[in-house]
């Protein structure tokens, strides 16, 4: 399966706006051949904290990429902060849009720093079967909890990971990219926004897919792009075939004292 990442600028708080930019992004990346396009962490708001940023599960973002999906014959995911029950705090919710109209969600287990006072935690992992592939997405700061990774790696060939990583921290986000393929033999998506938000965060993109064996197959630097690579499942099994390091990991949590 081909792999897209959409690199790109954010409108800060403006759907509408994100929304049209995106779309004929998506479209280039089809057109590339692309069978699963990953766009960023909140691709259609920004990194926003701005009380009620949130939408119904089901909203305009997730219509967006529904919409996307069918027209081109595609998957298309980003992250978007959607509520389950009025009045409640949104999730990071990561949204999965199927070309049959199918839909999967996975909820940001790691909100950061103030996001843990206008977002809410979400419960584990979520693989989806794409394509014979096993996909798992993360969300940007959840990158840094290797052990949720760990705990998904069995049954992942893929891991997405879109984001809104910070330029001064951008060798973080390259490291901890590879280091997960790496330590879990698997392929890493990493998406992320180029450009300055709203709230002054800067953004230097480094949007790159990773191999199983850590080799970066596709990257980009500051500005606006698509980068793709194609990923096989046999190539996360015969890695694995070859080293079998998953084997070997050991739970010392659970050693008696």
């Amino acid at each position: 399966m081909r792999i897209a990442a959409v690199q790109h600028d954010i409108v800060w708080e403006d759907r509408d706006a994100n929304f049209a930019r995106l779309a004929p992004q998506v479209a280039r990346a089809a057109g590339a051949g692309a069978e699963l396009v990953l766009l960023t962490e909140t691709f259609s708001t920004g990194f926003s904290m701005t009380p009620g940023i949130g939408e119904p599960e089901g909203g305009p973002s997730s219509q967006f990429l529904a919409a996307q999906a069918a027209e081109h014959g595609v998957w298309v995911a980003g992250t978007c902060p959607e509520t389950d029950v009025e009045g409640e705090l949104p999730y990071n919710t990561f949204v999965l849009a199927g070309p049959d109209g199918t839909a999967h969600r996975y909820r940001k287990l790691h909100p950061f720093a103030d996001e843990r006072n206008r977002f809410r935690s979400g419960t584990g992992p979520v693989t989806v079967e794409v394509g014979g592939l096993r996909v798992t997405p993360f969300i940007c700061y959840d990158l840094r909890f290797a052990n949720v990774f760990w705990a998904a790696a069995p049954d992942t060939d893929v891991y997405l990971v879109p984001a809104n990583w910070p330029s001064p921290r951008r060798h973080h986000w390259s490291a901890l990219l590879q280091a997960r393929a790496i330590e879990n033999q698997a392929y890493v998506v990493g998406g992320n926004p180029v450009g300055t938000a709203g709230d002054g965060t800067e953004h230097a993109g480094d949007s790159r897919i990773v191999s199983p064996m850590g080799e970066l197959l596709a990257t980009a630097s500051g500005v606006e792009t698509i980068v793709l690579a194609d990923v096989d499942a046999a190539e996360v099994a015969a890695t694995r075939d070859r080293f079998p390091f998953l084997g070997d990991r050991r739970d010392l949590a659970s050693r008696p004292g």
